[in-house]
């Protein structure tokens, strides 16, 4: 059964995707702070953090044809 989708649809999809910007946007500001939070402490090094990150990409990756940089 094919259904057009109405406004209303559309209207709630966009709403939708609006929340899940604020939630992304509110787990990458606690996510940066707690990585600083580290850092200033002396308890891990940026050094430290770009190289999980470099093998966490390339574990979840294992053919990349673009990494992430």
């Amino acid at each position: 059964m094919n259904r057009i989708p109405s406004h209303f649809d559309e209207i709630n999809m966009i709403g939708k995707l609006a929340d899940l910007k604020d939630s992304h946007y509110h787990q990458s500001l606690v996510l940066s702070s707690l990585i600083q939070t580290l850092i200033d402490k002396g308890l891990i090094t940026a050094q430290e953090i770009q190289q999980k990150s470099e093998e966490i990409d390339a574990a979840l990756t294992p053919n990349p044809i673009h990494p992430i940089s």
